[in-house]
């Protein structure tokens, strides 16, 4: 026998439901680990969720804790999660009621020491010299006297002092400063988009393409000069259209950029160096050439004199020349008259040969000639007239017994034309007739069993409707009271009645009388049994 009744409790310990007691447990660990630093691990990281959060874990040699990273603090780290990367997280233990897990929501990440940051420096250093970004073969040579230098850089440091000073002293030109953060949280970003800035400007616009870019940044601390390891700002650098030279920081401080880049300078001042030439030593050298390509000139007008002079003197002289032609002339003179009598001869000698053939015997038989040659040429054309007359004819011949036999040929065709034509129509007629036979007896088919189905042979069977005054057929007694006009409906007519006092429901029907029997019939005897035997 139980002595507690089912609302009572056999202890005094308050009783919760599960939503309060993970709602207090919840309260209990924020309040407690509100702002926490774990050393651990990254396992589990496979990039972004599709909704921007980060889900992985940090473990060590002995435990594992479940940690996220939402989308608005990812943005905002200075250190991307790497699967495998020891970091030291910032942020709050926090639980989670559906599943009954507790994990840490991080808004800080950074390496754990310098030997990690090195660590992942190695790592991402293979990385991308594998993808062939720090190939000799891609990087581009510098402009010698470039026109408009671009620098990436920040606008208040001494690195642009330094930079616009140099180049001013050496080879003043126009120079393009894209202001940029060098240091601390967004500033890999912001450098990968002044370069890629840079390479996008229009030709035409009010700002002219540089034809140089320098990357430059003060020396500092590995964790200083991080930004310039990040993998957008070296995929940017190698991408960059226009040569780059990399000075970040001082000589000893190596960055992933340097490889990337097309030079690399050790400080921002050898950048400036390396990007333009001294406009004095080009103002020496170039009187210099000027004074060598004078002499030079001048030396070879010389020997060029001299050598006219040689051969001026070499040539023969103007009669010495003239001889040979002079002669030449002279004697073609001196028989120029003899070649005109010599010709005038031959001319007239072959006159008179053509004159000997011109008889007028000659004339007449050439023309007689001519004359049969051209009787012979229309006796042939004659001929040749009366035979293509006599194959004309020979075809009209043809043609006329053509069409004489035509009508009788149309005739045959029209009456096969017309037979062909009553053995359709009676095919069609012959389909058509047996075509309705079909419809025919489909439909006879089709009012017998409507017949059947008919009420109305139902009623021929002794059965009746019952109508209301609306002329709606009553399904039951209930539905009449009494004193209702009704009309009962036979399978030969309609009969109107009134209704009167009906059977109480659920009450018996009343025996029906049995008709009296005929008086002859109650006074004729009843017929006795016979003997069995």
């Amino acid at each position: 026998m139980s002595f507690f009744s089912e609302t009572d409790s056999p202890t005094n310990l308050t009783e919760y439901s599960v939503s309060d007691l993970s709602g207090s447990i919840k309260r209990t660990i924020e309040q407690a680990f509100d702002q926490v630093r774990v050393r651990g691990e990254i396992s589990g990281y496979r990039g972004q969720h599709s909704s921007g959060h980060a889900y992985f874990s940090l473990k060590d040699d002995k435990a594992r804790i479940d940690a996220v990273i939402w989308k608005g603090s990812f943005s905002r780290l200075r250190f991307k999660p790497e699967e495998g990367m020891e970091v030291i997280a910032t942020g709050k233990i926090t639980t989670f009621p559906g599943s009954s897990k507790y994990q840490i929501v991080i808004e800080a990440l950074e390496p754990a020491g310098a030997g990690a940051l090195m660590a992942l420096l190695e790592e991402r250093r293979r990385k991308l010299a594998a993808e062939g970004l720090f190939d000799t073969e891609r990087k581009k040579p510098l402009p010698f006297l470039p026109k408009v230098i671009g620098v990436v850089t920040s606008p208040t440091g001494a690195v642009i002092r330094d930079i616009l000073h140099r180049i001013a002293d050496r080879f003043p030109v126009h120079v393009v400063v894209w202001p940029v953060k060098v240091q601390g949280e967004g500033s890999g970003q912001e450098v990968a988009a002044a370069i890629e800035g840079f390479n996008t400007l229009d030709p035409l616009g009010p700002i002219r393409i540089p034809d140089v870019l320098i990357v430059a940044r003060g020396g500092g601390s590995l964790e200083d000069l991080w930004s310039f390891n990040d993998e957008i700002v070296v995929r940017a650098a190698a991408a960059s259209k226009i040569p780059l030279i990399s000075a970040v920081g001082h000589e000893t401080d190596w960055t992933l950029i340097d490889h990337a880049a097309d030079r690399r300078a050790p400080t921002p001042t050898g950048a400036a160096e390396m990007a333009v030439p001294v406009k004095a030593d080009l103002d020496a050298e170039i009187a210099s050439l000027t004074a060598r390509l004078r002499g030079a000139t001048a030396r070879q007008m010389d020997n060029r004199r001299q050598g006219v002079r040689a051969l001026a003197r070499a040539l023969p002289s103007l009669d010495q020349l003239l001889a040979l032609p002079r002669r030449r002339f002279d004697e073609a003179a001196a028989g120029l008259g003899r070649g005109l009598q010599m010709n005038t001869v031959n001319k007239r000698r072959a006159f008179e040969r053509t004159a000997a053939h011109l008889r007028p015997d000659m004339l007449l038989t050439r023309i007689a000639e001519r004359r049969q040659r051209v009787a012979d040429r229309v006796q042939r054309a004659e001929r040749i007239v009366e035979r293509r007359l006599d194959q004309l004819r020979a075809r009209l011949s043809a043609f006329d017994v053509s069409l004489r036999a035509t009508p009788a040929r149309i005739k045959t065709q029209t009456e096969r034309s017309r037979d062909r034509l009553k053995g359709l129509a009676l095919r069609a007629e012959s389909a058509l007739s047996g075509n309705l036979s079909r419809r025919r007896a489909l439909v006879q088919a089709q009012d017998r069993v409507l017949q059947s189905l008919s009420y109305r042979n139902v009623l021929k069977r002794g059965y009746a409707i019952v109508h209301d005054e609306a002329g709606v057929p009553v399904k039951g007694a209930a539905a009449l009271g009494p004193g209702r006009a009704i009309a009962i409906e036979f399978a030969d007519g309609s009969v109107e009645a009134v209704t009167g006092a009906g059977t109480p429901s659920g009450g018996s029907t009343p025996p029906r009388k049995k008709p009296a029997k005929p008086e002859a019939e109650a006074a004729k005897p009843a017929p006795r049994q016979g003997s069995l035997f």
